[in-house]
């Protein structure tokens, strides 16, 4: 959206007001009159949140959600008594900012999994106006804050498809202060009234402005806490993201109406009641886009706006600035060509602002990795691990384009591909399997062979992840030079897969989804398990595709070299 659609998005929240109380979502706040009260300065000693989150749990508490991040060592005893509590109220959702490879520790070095705790990110989306009107359902590795609790609350995951492009509209509850909550001091010292969190979702975060953690949103010109703005989309999404852009064809219908509305009116009136006309199009095209929202409906406001500006006063200047006798001949011609002239105008406008910056495909994502190679570039010249790692992805990245695959980046050692994208292949699973089985049958023995013969060491290992669904896809760069990128869960899938791999005897894990598109025509797949992935909520079924023969093998790493592409 542009920025005045965005203002008059706000303008839309302002006029609404609050909406019904939040029911399902309380905030513990580390207000003002906590920090009055407990005479600590941040961070909090991590025995208070132990107590804190004890207390919850006992008031019933149906998930406990702390907007607190624990990425350093305390004493041992505060860390002890933390994660003691974790694990009487597990599963309970910690925050972290942390978007690399590494997954944050709770405290550093702990594993949330082993105090059956969840991470959310809490990183926040910021349109270009540096207002928060949106929630992100992912960054990075992490979901966001609000999903993970969202759905380790429900206990199934939050369908992607209410994130159109991996973002959704925070239906807020009203200004700060908003949702109902309660002093961090209060719930420490047991001050809670009876049943107020009884199988409630629990935000404890800080609200106080000293913690500048503090966020402009729609509809009112006072700063939003960040736990208020988590606890709010929290409880959009426990509503099923009540609000949600117009379909195109409704906003195309109301364009068209507001356009041709003023010139229709010119054929059959003078200037003043065309002007009469316009200003009740106008008050109708504003109290209807605020029914709309009220609905839950965004519509599309700025452009029918300007069209019906445009047509208003192209009308009324006709009617107006013409004698008689050639205002009637003009209305003539008026209603021939001018309101054609005006639609396609706002059209014109309509279509660069709904072109769309990307698309979604059903592909499949490959991922591989060769292992002990950090090891290696420790021991050797940068100009060896130079030379290695070029023939190495030379190695992989020509069995993906053999068949037909799309290089998206090499990430060091490893490499990211995906096939049926960008463009469409209906055996693109079929494709990156047989890809999959080149690397790990004959590229990868081929370039140990080169690696034990050249003097460098020993033979490296190898890992492979691949997933079958639908990506997120778009086009970057030139018309001379094009830079692709797929994101989405199968793209995450993929990847963990791969990582998941050197935990198993088999180099090449496959997804279920890829298995099932690839039956009938790979004849020699293989059951591994059902494999918990990080960051998902249920095991997945992963499957693999059984190694050659020794013969077979060393007769296809023969004809590598000499075989043409697919």
């Amino acid at each position: 959206m542009n920025r005045a659609e965005l203002n008059s998005v706000d303008a839309r929240f302002e006029v609404r007001g609050e909406r019904e109380p939040i029911r399902d979502v309380v905030i513990v706040a580390i207000d003002q009159k906590t920090l009055g009260e407990l005479g600590v300065r941040p961070p909090f000693p991590r025995s208070l949140h132990a107590r804190v989150i004890d207390r919850l749990e006992e008031a019933g508490a149906d998930q406990i959600a702390i907007d607190i991040e624990f990425a350093e060592r305390s004493e041992p005893r505060e860390d002890r008594a933390l994660l003691a509590s974790l694990r009487r109220a597990q599963p309970v959702v910690l925050a972290t900012h942390d978007v690399g490879p590494e997954r944050l520790g709770i405290p550093a070095g702990e594993d949330p999994r082993e105090v059956g705790a969840r991470l959310g990110s809490i990183e926040v989306l910021t349109d270009q106006d540096s207002v928060v009107r949106q929630m992100g359902e992912r960054f990075g590795p992490f979901e966001s804050f609000p999903v993970v609790t969202v759905e380790t609350a429900r206990g199934e995951p939050v369908s992607l498809d209410d994130f159109s492009g991996g973002d959704a509209w925070i239906d807020f509850a009203g200004p700060p202060g908003s949702v109902p909550s309660h002093s961090y001091s209060d719930v420490l010292r047991g001050r809670i009234p009876n049943g107020e969190f009884q199988d409630k979702i629990v935000v404890v975060g800080a609200s106080d402005p000293s913690f500048k953690d503090l966020f402009a949103v729609p509809g009112t010109p006072d700063q939003m806490p960040g736990v208020e703005l988590h606890a709010n989309a929290i409880a959009t999404i426990l509503d099923d993201f009540p609000l949600d852009e117009a379909p195109a064809p409704l906003d195309f219908v109301v364009l068209l109406l507001i356009a041709t509305l003023p010139p229709l009116a010119a054929i059959r009136f003078t200037a003043l009641p065309t002007l009469v006309i316009s200003l009740a199009a106008l008050l109708g095209l504003v109290g209807g886009v605020q029914l709309a929202f009220n609905t839950g409906v965004i519509l599309d406001f700025t452009y029918p706006l300007a069209s019906l500006g445009v047509a208003a006063v192209g009308a009324i200047a006709v009617d107006f600035f013409v004698e008689a006798r050639e205002r009637r001949r003009l209305k003539g011609a008026f209603s021939r060509f001018v309101p054609k002239d005006v639609v396609e105008s706002v059209l014109e406008r309509a279509d660069e602002d709904l072109r769309l910056g990307g698309e979604t495909l059903e592909a499949t994502v490959l991922f591989c990795d060769l292992r002990g190679f950090t090891a290696f570039a420790e021991r050797q010249s940068a100009s060896t691990v130079i030379k290695v790692l070029n023939r190495y992805l030379t190695e992989v990245s020509e069995a993906v384009l053999r068949h037909r695959g799309t290089v998206v980046s090499y990430m060091g050692d490893g490499m990211m591909a995906v096939f049926g994208a960008p463009i469409e292949q209906s055996d693109h699973a079929e494709r990156a399997v047989r890809a999959a089985r080149e690397i790990r049958d004959e590229r990868i023995p081929a370039f140990n062979r080169w690696i034990t013969q050249s003097g460098l060491g020993s033979a490296f290992g190898m890992g492979i992840g691949i997933c079958t669904g639908p990506v997120m896809s778009g086009n970057v760069g030139s018309k001379d030079r094009l830079e692709y990128t797929a994101v989405g869960d199968t793209t995450n899938v993929a990847a963990r897969l791969q990582a998941k791999s050197k935990d198993t005897d088999a180099t090449l894990l496959m997804a279920a989804s890829t298995e099932l598109r690839v039956r009938g025509h790979v004849h020699d797949t293989v059951h591994v398990g059902e494999f918990q992935l990080p960051g998902r909520a249920t095991p997945i079924a992963v499957w693999t595709v059984r190694p050659p023969s020794a013969a077979a093998v060393q007769s296809k790493a023969a004809a590598v070299a000499v075989a043409p592409p697919e």
